[in-house]
């Protein structure tokens, strides 16, 4: 066997928390890093680095494109996007940026994620090296701005000006968004974190080059087996450690290809198992939306940031320690899964997507062969929550939309409703329709979560240690043990944040996690 390379940490995947974790480390001159990203640089790509061009990376070269299995109340044919370029998915996504609410935190607290409760983790989000920032005025849409001013007056609801200024429990507003407003282009995870620091001489991108077996030995990880661009194979060695950040599906999918996870399901694929850890691959989240879209009376005016710049927080239950339901609004018909209905898309229109901050549906992800090279199977399990709780939020979400697109100044533009369209009325209709219609925001997360010593199920302990296994760490969306009710990816920047202090504070040996 030829000599490994070795580096002091092994950071499998270059995106959000990758890029914060490889930065941070890289700062001491002393620990050297290698960076194993599947995709590309995002360098001198502007059709990567300009937001508003996001839409034109889905299903694209740079996508590593996940289906979804057969979803019987759902939607089968929600193809998962999951960016193969570095940066990750914030090289690939709309950059909305919020600061996950207190609850959100401290509901992981209560889950057996001691440390990281809002008081903890609240420093974390002030270290960020992102342009946050409320979309610019140029780029505020004359719709949008009437969306806004007319979900205040239809639902009650308060106006906001900046939602990372202060916990919140329901408001409308223009979000905020790690982007530069001068010239539309991204403030990513790789643009803040890496792009400033890629002369570090002990900073290591291995780009184009997959992972597909963490190296054990024994119940260490010493390194990860990768192949390169050109097909050579060769293995990356941790003399300190192994952290993956390579997602919520393709880091389950590592270990499960590694011997890691369900001992059952390895042995019936013929996977050798090296560490019985059941909580692989379960626990699958996601933030399941629905579409109702509408004809408008003319062209759009074509400023914007990214197309969606907008959107609404409401709190149904006043027992919620958040809000319960979300909307964006799309200053374009997004008609993608309606079209498959039958129903055809407008020249002008604009869209208004129902969202479950916090659903109660869970899924799976698990292999269906033992050849790295097969994609796992994503099954989310969408609606199947035992109250319907997921699908009753999606039916009173199109039922607000109505009332927001009936009053003024939005009403005024708006010529008619396109789908589920008016004749669609009754709770069941409506269910069906939002249910077949359903999409994703790409937000899949928890497969290897988060959770206490007697947590069975958990993957990782809080200092995001795999459990059983020593030299190794998972620091992406991942570990979380439930959903966050806002856009994740604040959070797993500030993940990658408190990631890097605990690496840098750990004793050189690596910690027990068992």
């Amino acid at each position: 066997m030829p000599v490994p390379d070795t580096y002091d940490y092994v950071v499998v995947g270059g995106g959000t928390a990758g890029s914060v974790i490889a930065s941070r480390l890289t700062e001491d001159p002393d620990v050297t890093v290698a960076v194993i990203e599947g995709g590309p640089s995002d360098v001198d790509r502007p059709e990567v680095l300009t937001l508003r061009r996001w839409l034109g990376l889905l299903g694209g070269e740079l996508d590593y494109d996940y289906p979804t299995t057969e979803q019987p109340r759902g939607n089968s044919h929600i193809r998962h996007s999951r960016a193969r370029v570095l940066g990750g998915c914030s090289s690939h996504n709309t950059l909305i940026s919020f600061r996950p609410l207190p609850s959100d935190w401290d509901e992981w607290a209560d889950a057996g994620a001691k440390g990281w409760d809002a008081a903890s983790m609240d420093p974390y989000f002030d270290r960020l090296l992102n342009n946050i920032v409320p979309v610019d005025e140029k780029d505020r849409n004359a719709v949008a701005r009437d969306f806004v001013d007319a979900a205040t007056k239809a639902l009650g609801v308060p106006r906001v000006e900046g939602f990372n200024k202060a916990p919140f429990h329901e408001g409308a507003g223009f979000f905020d968004l790690a982007y530069h407003p001068e010239d539309n282009k991204r403030s990513s995870a790789s643009v803040a974190y890496l792009h400033p620091f890629l002369d570090r001489p002990n900073l290591h991108l291995m780009l184009e080059t997959w992972a597909y077996r963490l190296e054990l030995e024994g119940d260490r990880a010493t390194g990860v087996r990768v192949r390169t661009a050109d097909g050579v194979e060769k293995l990356v060695a941790a003399a300190r450690e192994v952290v993956l950040c390579a997602g919520a599906v393709d880091t389950p999918r590592l270990l499960l290809h590694s011997g890691v996870g369900p001992a059952a399901d390895l042995s019936a694929l013929g996977i050798d198992v090296r560490h019985d850890l059941p909580g692989v691959g379960e626990n699958l989240l996601d933030h399941p939306e629905s579409v109702i879209v509408w004809e408008t009376d003319g062209p759009i005016p074509d400023n914007s940031a990214m197309d969606s710049d907008a959107g609404l927080f409401v709190r149904r239950d006043p027992a919620s320690p958040g809000p319960d339901l979300m909307f964006h609004f799309y200053q374009i018909p997004f008609t993608d899964n309606p079209e498959r209905l039958g129903y055809e898309r407008p020249e002008h229109g604009v869209s208004m997507t129902p969202n479950i901050p916090k659903p109660r549906s869970r899924g799976r992800l698990y292999l269906t062969s033992a050849d790295p090279s097969v994609k796992p199977a994503l099954d989310f399990r969408y609606f199947t929550d035992e109250d319907d709780y997921d699908a009753r939020t999606l039916v009173e979400g199109i039922r607000l939309a109505r009332e927001i697109a009936a009053t003024e100044p939005l009403a005024g533009r708006l010529t008619r409703e396109v789908c589920p369209g008016p004749q669609v009325t009754t709770d069941e209709e409506i269910s069906e329709y939002a249910r077949r219609a359903a999409h994703t925001v790409y937000h899949p997360a928890g497969t290897c979560r988060m959770g206490a010593a007697d947590d069975e199920l958990a993957v990782v302990d809080p200092e995001l240690r795999v459990r059983g296994l020593d030299g190794v760490s998972i620091a992406d969306a991942s570990v979380f043990p439930t959903m966050t009710a806002v856009n994740p990816m604040v959070a797993v920047l500030m993940l990658g944040e408190k990631a890097a202090e605990l690496l840098r504070t750990r004793p050189r040996t690596g910690g027990d996690a068992r």
